[in-house]
């Protein structure tokens, strides 16, 4: 893949996603399906847990990943060449599972300004209506910043189960996908999935990208360089793993769950205090 057309760039902008590009084989998603299984093995827990919002730290491929050709030409054609990756976080739903990710945008939360930000979702199994596939409300990206609720629904896949209400499900769009392609979707769409009913684990991981130039709302943070240069510094560099489950990448990552789940951290931030 080269880049998104006229087209795809000027639908993406009307529409706030793009659907869809290829950047590895099945086999090698197939492959990738395997390593995270192997992690949860050895973790003893699932990848939603701890993996949801720098799962990139834990592991090189998982870099390799983020860093991956396809996805980043077709980011550049929305963001211009310098990105930066500011997080990651591995979406996996249980064979007959009612868990859920309720509508919201990501912006309400992220605390970046300007927002030029993208998600990339890249599928390791089918995702499709079947099983809880993401789902984007077209144009929402455009209009008026939705209020959330924090409900911290357990069932809800969503760190503090983030909820938009009222929102007509008729309008949405299913970003259905085969095991290595991926979907974008700007940082603004309002957009969730429903529970899997089926027989089979639907696993995916989501990149979160934005442009160089954006800074952070919510204090100093880290990013990585994914493309292109930094010339505004506004990120400190995250730590790179050397071997999967990296015990001190795993350690930042645990720190950095443990800071993100803290409602008072998250209220001294939206406060200015941090």
């Amino acid at each position: 893949m080269t880049g998104l057309t006229q087209d795809e760039a000027a639908r993406f902008e009307a529409e706030g996603y793009f659907l869809k590009g290829r950047a590895i084989t099945a086999d090698h998603a197939a492959d990738c399906r395997r390593r995270i299984e192997a992690m949860e093995e050895a973790l003893g827990e699932e990848c939603n847990i701890r993996m949801k919002i720098k799962a990139h730290v834990v592991s090189p491929w998982m870099v390799d990943l983020a860093r991956h050709p396809a996805i980043l030409d077709a980011v550049e054609s929305l963001l211009g060449p310098d990105i930066l990756l500011f997080g990651s976080s591995m979406f996996a739903k249980a064979a007959a599972s009612p868990k859920f990710v309720s509508w919201h945008q990501d912006s309400a939360y992220y605390g970046l300004t300007p927002n030029e930000s993208v998600t990339a979702w890249l599928a390791f199994t089918p995702s499709d209506r079947s099983n809880g596939c993401l789902r984007v409300l077209p144009g929402s990206h455009r209009g008026v910043d939705y209020e959330h609720d924090e409900t911290y629904d357990p069932e809800n896949l969503l760190a503090r189960g983030q909820t938009i209400r009222g929102i007509d499900d008729e309008r949405a769009v299913y970003l259905e996908l085969e095991p290595g392609e991926f979907s974008l979707h700007h940082v603004r769409t309002a957009h969730g999935s429903l529970g899997n009913p089926s027989g089979d684990r639907r696993i995916g991981l989501a990149f979160f990208y934005m442009a160089a130039q954006v800074d952070s709302t919510l204090g100093r943070r880290s990013a990585l360089l994914v493309r292109g240069e930094d010339r505004h510094g506004h990120w400190d560099p995250d730590p790179l793993p050397r071997t999967d489950l990296d015990p001190v990448t795993l350690q930042y990552l645990t720190d950095m769950w443990t800071r993100y789940q803290s409602k008072e951290v998250r209220q001294a931030a939206l406060a200015g205090k941090l």
